[in-house]
């Protein structure tokens, strides 16, 4: 067994005497809330997070990344008469009817269409009870350990929830798809399929624009009004979910706000080498590791490296007494000490 030396005491000049500043968080008009930076996971404020709850129609998050991840988008979809008579929010299809995968996905997304929910899911599984499979094997993947799904629409199931961090974790994830943003960032879209359709996005803060980069609307009488919305400023993404939400435009604006005017996205460790007191090695990081910090946090910030052997280890940033995120590390050929000048600037105790 590789022995494992600790230089958390060498790397740390000390802690600020001062507590880490609490984040204001907004009064919340939702039974269930999320605030979460997507890169990092971090969360910044949660209410009743891991509750499990009808979700209604943000559902079609899971079920729009799925048809994006089957690659068959440009392909033409037929309109099951299953699909054309479901209840709830519709795009009016029409027997006949064939529109690609990604036209109806984006008519999922924009006009939170249930009759595209259930062509897709058709389509992509080969039946809506096969996708559902699919759904379910997808949040497994992703860590949604508090998530069932029954359908692809949200309509409600007494099978049929999630949670508000749950589905925080989605959305980071379907995120990182740059098909995803494109769609979940429009505005208004024009099928090239006939019969033209034009379709508008539901999701007011997508329209309005500026910070907003996505989301998605939702709303059953037993769900109540559930909302995902995503926004980035300064490299900074975070998303924002709120389950049975009243006053959810309200409630997303007031956390992002908040959350932008008090942490800064900081550069922890990354490709630039680094040396150790008393390692004549250098190590380094394959991807730069970013956490977002108020001032304050970052005046209690330090960096533990536990080295497993000499040629790889981890790198842990901590504040106070808490662990917050690691990366592992590997011995560096470069000797290139400029890391550590670079990290004094982000974190004021080194």
């Amino acid at each position: 067994m590789k022995k494992k030396l600790l230089f958390a005491a060498i790397l740390c000049v000390g802690l600020a005497a001062t507590p880490t500043e609490a984040f204001a968080q907004p009064s919340l008009s939702a039974q269930n809330a999320v605030l979460m930076e997507m890169e990092s996971g971090r969360v910044m404020v949660e209410k009743a997070p891991h509750e499990r709850r009808p979700i209604a129609s943000i559902t079609k998050i899971m079920t729009a990344l799925l048809a994006i991840e089957s690659g068959r988008l440009k392909e033409k979809v037929p309109i099951s008469d299953r699909a054309r008579q479901v209840e709830g929010s519709s795009l009016y299809l029409e027997k006949g009817d064939r529109l690609t995968l990604e036209e109806l996905t984006y008519g999922l997304m924009l006009r939170s269409g249930n009759d595209a929910a259930l062509a897709i899911s058709e389509f992509v599984s080969g039946s809506t009870e096969q996708f559902t499979v699919l759904m379910n094997k997808k949040a497994k993947q992703i860590g949604m350990k508090n998530t069932s799904f029954m359908n692809p629409h949200g309509l409600h199931d007494p099978g049929h929830y999630s949670t508000a961090y749950d589905m925080a974790l989605l959305t980071a994830e379907a995120m990182k798809n740059e098909t995803y943003k494109t769609i979940v960032s429009t505005t208004l879209y024009k099928t090239k399929s006939k019969p033209v359709r034009v379709w508008e996005n539901k999701h007011r803060l997508v329209r309005s624009g500026g910070m907003i980069t996505g989301g998605k609307t939702g709303y059953t009488k037993k769900a109540g009004r559930t909302l995902v919305t995503t926004a980035e400023e300064k490299g900074m993404e975070l998303v924002v979910v709120t389950l049975n939400a009243p006053s959810d435009w309200s409630d997303h604006m007031s956390l992002f706000e908040e959350a932008f005017s008090s942490y800064k996205r900081v550069g922890i460790i990354g490709k630039t080498p680094f040396s150790i007191p008393g390692e004549k090695n250098f190590f380094y990081a394959k991807n730069t590791l970013y956490y977002p910090m108020t001032d304050q946090e970052k005046k209690s910030a330090y960096i533990r490296v536990v080295l497993e052997g000499r040629k790889k280890g981890q790198a842990e940033l901590w504040i106070e007494e808490e662990k917050k995120v690691s990366v592992p590390i590997y011995r560096s050929k470069t000797e290139t000490p400029s890391f550590w000048k670079k990290l004094k600037k982000e974190l004021p105790s080194w």
